[in-house]
């Protein structure tokens, strides 16, 4: 079964890998008066990062909320 996972890791990197040199091209992303270029692979990591360190702190805060709510 080690050999299935280590196989789908194996092919899952290498279609990020091939994401990422198929996507190399620069792009500008604006937000307000704000802007950024940076090649969209990089972007999308950067994007994925925050949402994933967003994510957590929403869920946290939820579940704080929820279990506050219990006490009372």
């Amino acid at each position: 079964m080690r050999w299935v996972y280590l196989a789908v890791i194996a092919v899952l990197a290498l279609a990020i890998l091939v994401f990422a040199l198929q996507n190399f091209q620069s792009i500008t992303v604006s937000f307000l008066r704000l802007q950024l270029s940076a090649p969209l692979a990089v972007l999308i990591v950067l994007i994925y990062l925050l949402g994933m360190a967003t994510g957590g702190s929403a869920w946290a805060l939820v579940r704080w909320a929820w279990q506050g709510s219990k006490q009372v």
